[in-house]
């Protein structure tokens, strides 16, 4: 296969998140589909998915919507005994539908607490759990390393916050285009760090790199960068900062040697540069980010006997 050849499912589908983003952001101004303010609510998912829980639940306590906490599915204790651990609504984000620790969690939720799958297939046995479907799939993907079902999932959730995200939809168009430098396609190492709801970003920043480059990358909330993981910075190193830089952050990088990534542009904008950057450094490796190794488009765990 040729170099080219190489992700091309990734390619076409990380290039085309300006496009279903607009459509998203629109979908979810006219539907109202998601917990209403003030209601206390738990979202879940896994890898990516979790991630992008994190980025949501962020931005909704951010601005002021109600208490909203991220699970990973299969570490997700909802409603049990505890009095102050009971949520009205829980969201669960999955682009299959047919992930085994969100649909258990939905069967055992069902008749108790009202649920909403974001997912990027209808025909998947998700929709027959879940009360409310919000569907997505339009940016539902061939490749197994995800790109725009995750950022697009994000991009209707923070828009039915009253979030304007059309910056990120425009600065996302020149992310798709822009060249990658030969300094990221040789780096050896890569940090992501953010702030707030961009910390998710960083995580799923960093998953990308692991899933389709096989690379070490670690990623951080930027605050804690400092307190340990900065002694990693070097030359030939990278960290990129999603989101607002803490103060002497930018500072405290010159000394290291490290390449620092810090733009004004949106970050969601910055992590599709991330996807373009891996897909190039997966296909200079001779890696096919479609068919990562070890992984497949969902986990399906057998039942225990």
């Amino acid at each position: 296969m040729s170099e080219n050849m190489l992700g091309a499912f990734m390619e076409e589908e990380l290039v085309s998140q300006p496009e279903v983003w607009q459509r998203a952001m629109e979908q979810a101004r006219t539907e109202h589909l998601l917990p209403e303010d003030g209601k206390r609510v738990a979202v879940i998912g896994c890898g990516t998915s979790w991630f992008m829980a994190q980025s949501y639940a962020a931005a909704r306590e951010s601005a002021g919507k109600g208490v909203t906490d991220a699970f990973a599915a299969s570490e997700a204790f909802l409603n049990s005994n505890s009095p102050g651990r009971k949520y009205d609504a829980v969201v669960a984000i999955t682009r299959s539908g047919t992930t085994t620790e969100v649909l258990g969690i939905l069967a055992e939720l069902q008749g108790n607490v009202p649920t909403v799958a974001i997912i990027g297939d209808t025909s998947s046995p998700i929709v027959g759990l879940a009360d409310t479907v919000v569907d997505l799939h339009y940016a539902d993907e061939r490749s197994v390393v995800q790109t725009r079902f995750a950022t697009t999932a994000l991009v209707y959730m923070l828009t039915s916050l009253g979030i304007d995200v059309q910056q990120a939809i425009d600065d996302a168009c020149g992310a798709v285009a822009a060249p990658v430098s030969r300094e990221l396609l040789d780096a050896e190492q890569f940090t992501f760090l953010g702030t707030g709801w961009t910390v998710g970003l960083a995580h799923e920043a960093g998953l990308k790199m692991r899933e389709a480059v096989q690379g070490w990358t670690e990623s951080y909330p930027a605050m804690e960068y400092r307190h340990g993981p900065i002694s990693i910075a070097a030359p030939g190193r990278v960290t990129w900062l999603f989101g607002a830089q803490p103060e002497g952050l930018d500072s405290d990088m010159a000394v290291t040697g490290a390449l620092y990534i810090h733009t004004d542009k949106h970050p969601l904008a910055e992590l599709v540069r991330v996807h373009k950057v891996t897909l190039e450094r997966a296909r200079v490796r001779g890696l096919n980010p479609d068919l990562p190794r070890n992984l497949t488009r969902s986990v399906i765990l057998d039942a225990p006997a």
